[in-house]
């Protein structure tokens, strides 16, 4: 067999690693050594050097002669002929005392005990002059008047501080110099890969992490729980890395690109992070808006930089997260500049991944939840070969995520996940994350030592509703209208066939809402006209309680109509389920009448548009209307028993109206989510009776 093909320069560079005679060295800005093992920070030795310059000056500059005065020296020093010799510097406009060792002792203020605050042997004081001339004649006249004194005659001296001149004229540059140098060596550190901020001198560097074996990944495909089929394609891209060989023998090309595409927090850079994690390969990742600068042409220099660094670790995979940012259709951008820098660097990422250079061994992972929008050239094959689509989990993954986000958990024992997976259908990954968090503050909140079933559903409630508002103050005219109005919403709902399921009512406010009805909707790909319109009767069924009820309307149906407006208007737009418009569709599923101006369509399709809605929602409310009129008595009993209880199940609907005729998938969950809701109760009835 044909041994794998390696990179020279990447096994050069792993025997460079490798070599143990090879000196560490510090890489670019760190400014540590390593010895043995061992950092040492080579900044310790300039801070060693200036505590000794210091330490010099506080030991030997206080050996300086005392400043003194002329009249000092005149009156006292000549007059009681302490006075040894007169130095005087002529460049310096100054004159030094020195005094016979017999009279040290008499100036212990200024000299200290025994003179240990100067040189012993001189000079001991100074004095500033201003001409020369003028001393002398000072002097001789202060001689003078001295009778049998010693007559002194001064000395002249030129001295130079060679050094110290030499620091006067030097220090300014070289903190000049210093300064210039760590503010450019800090600037510079942004440009490489995995680097800092970026910088006026590092602004056209690429911003890519650089993640390889070395890298502290610790995820893998173990990990990513679901997403089978996406996992399979992934998992192709990194077997090609590892081994390709087994695809280059028999003629095969790995893609070029390969774009994930989905929903939030269904999971994309949760892939990639694996890929990462599990490709022995370098892996740079970046987001989509790292190109996009206020400065032009940045993003088009971060492209071509992003592949240069690609290419010499070839074979590699560079990660750009939100696609979209830069990906956007040309020509359908917003702003109308005719030299669009999103443009540009579109137009430089088109040509790095398939123009007249090679990349061969690079590969492309992007990331994106709006590929309707991205350009056609990007999509192409020869660029992002492959779309892997990574959907809401179903029930079985589901399941899986349950059991990922678990494990971290202290689970009361035998606890279900299976009922978890049921009740949280159109949940994503991240949805079920937040649950199983959220489930475990509950559980602490309350003080208790492992987090049961409740919790969880308690946590769904307080994700889906919100958080509960017991303390809020309503009326009791308010709170009869909310029951009833909740009560419409649940007995259209039971009595309709193609209905969501109920679970629950509530009406105890949680979030913004002052009452809330739970249902279970069944998981399908496709929906019929008349689940559509037995979903809008049900929304429309609270408004028509309050006008069978109490002859009146309020405002606490906003949500209901904006849901209903929608799906009629989608209906009509979308799905072709008019009578009066079949068969049409004016959904864009390419994005390209995003920006646009006009409508797709006339103005009187448009009042014909608006005509079907009108009748569609009007039939579903006259047929909500008509189910409640007929059942008048069963909507009572359920809204004095929901003003009585707060909270009601569906069972409660079944004691009232009987059973229900639909048979979807998901009835067999309402009666097990009812037993626990059950307990629940119970054990709240018997604290209180305790209490």
């Amino acid at each position: 067999m044909e041994e794998n093909k390696k990179n020279p320069q990447q096994e050069e560079k792993k025997q460079e690693n490798k070599d143990p005679k090879k000196p560490n060295t510090p890489k670019g800005g760190g400014g540590q050594i390593n010895l043995g093992g061992k950092k040492f920070n080579v900044y310790w030795i300039y801070i060693l050097i200036i505590l000794g310059i210091l330490g010099l000056q506080f030991f030997y500059g206080s050996k300086n002669p005392v400043e003194t005065t002329w009249n000092e020296v005149q009156f006292k020093m000549l007059n009681e002929g302490d006075i040894n010799k007169l130095v005087v510097i002529r460049n310096q406009g100054k004159v030094e005392v020195y005094l016979h060792s017999r009279s040290l002792s008499k100036y212990p203020g200024k000299l200290g005990e025994n003179a240990q605050n100067v040189n012993p042997t001189g000079p001991h004081f100074f004095f500033t002059i201003g001409s020369i001339d003028t001393f002398e004649r000072q002097l001789e006249e202060a001689q003078e008047g001295v009778a049998n004194s010693e007559r002194i005659s001064p000395t002249y001296e030129d001295r130079h501080n060679y050094f110290g001149e030499a620091i006067t004229w030097l220090l300014p540059i070289i903190i000049l110099v210093g300064v210039w140098l760590f503010i450019f060596r800090r600037m510079s550190q942004g440009g490489g890969p995995g680097g800092g901020a970026g910088n006026i001198f590092s602004v056209g560097k690429s911003k890519a992490q650089l993640f390889d074996k070395e890298s502290n990944i610790k995820i893998d495909f173990k990990d990513v729980a679901g997403l089978e089929e996406a996992k399979v394609e992934i998992m192709e891209i990194v077997d090609f890395l590892k081994s390709p060989a087994k695809y280059t023998n028999l003629g095969g090309k790995i893609p070029k690109g390969v774009l994930l595409v989905g929903p939030p927090g269904t999971g994309k850079t949760l892939l990639a992070k694996a890929v990462a994690g599990e490709a022995n390969v370098p892996f740079f990742s970046m987001s989509g808006s790292d190109f996009v600068e206020m400065f032009v042409g940045v993003g088009a220099s971060r492209v071509r930089d992003l592949f240069k660094q690609a290419k010499d670790k070839a074979p590699c995979i560079v990660f750009i997260d939100e696609i979209d940012a830069i990906g956007r259709a040309r020509g359908k951008n917003a702003n109308f500049s005719s030299n669009d820098e999103r443009e540009n660097t579109l137009n430089q990422l088109l040509t790095e991944m398939d123009g007249f250079g090679s990349n061969q061994g690079v590969i492309i992972l992007a990331a994106t939840n709006r590929a309707d929008i991205l350009d056609r050239a990007l999509m192409r094959a020869g660029r992002f070969d492959r779309q892997i689509h990574v959907e809401l989990p179903d029930y079985k993954e589901r399941q899986e995520i349950f059991k990922v986000h678990t494990k971290p958990l202290k689970l009361e024992e035998k606890f279900n996940i299976d009922f978890l997976a049921k009740q949280t259908p159109g949940f994503s990954g991240a949805d079920i994350a937040n649950v199983c968090n959220e489930a475990a503050l509950i559980a602490a909140r309350m003080n208790k030592k492992a987090v049961e079933k409740q919790d969880f559903l308690d946590a769904i409630d307080r994700i889906i509703g919100g958080l509960e508002k017991k303390n809020k103050i309503i009326s009791m005219e308010e709170k009869r209208t909310i029951a009833f109005h909740e009560s419409g919403h649940a007995t259209v709902s039971w009595l309709l066939e193609h209905a969501n399921p109920l679970l629950k009512v509530t009406i105890i406010p949680r979030g913004k809402a002052l009452g809330a009805a739970w249902y279970l909707p069944e998981e399908r790909q496709l929906t019929t006209t008349e689940q559509l319109l037995d979903e809008m009767s049900s929304a429309l069924g609270g408004r028509a309680a309050e006008e069978l009820i109490f002859g009146k309307i309020s405002t606490g149906a906003l949500n209901d109509l904006e849901k209903v407006t929608k799906q009629a208007y989608a209906m009509v737009a979308y799905f072709g389920m008019s009578k009066g418009i079949k068969n049409i569709s004016f959904y864009d599923s390419s994005g390209q009448n995003e920006f646009s101006f006009g409508k797709p369509y006339s103005e009187k399709t448009a009042e014909l548009i608006d005509k079907e809605v009108n009748e569609i929602i009007e039939q579903a409310y006259l047929r909500a209307k008509d189910t409640l009129e007929k059942n008048k008595d069963g909507l009572t009993k359920l809204a004095e028993l929901l003003l009585e209880r707060e909270v009601i199940f569906s069972e409660d609907l079944e004691n009232i109206f009987g059973p229900r005729k639909s048979h979807t998938r998901s009835e067999e969950l309402v009666k097990d989510i009812e037993e626990e809701e059950k307990k629940k109760e119970d054990n709240v009835d018997k604290a209180e009776n305790k209490a």
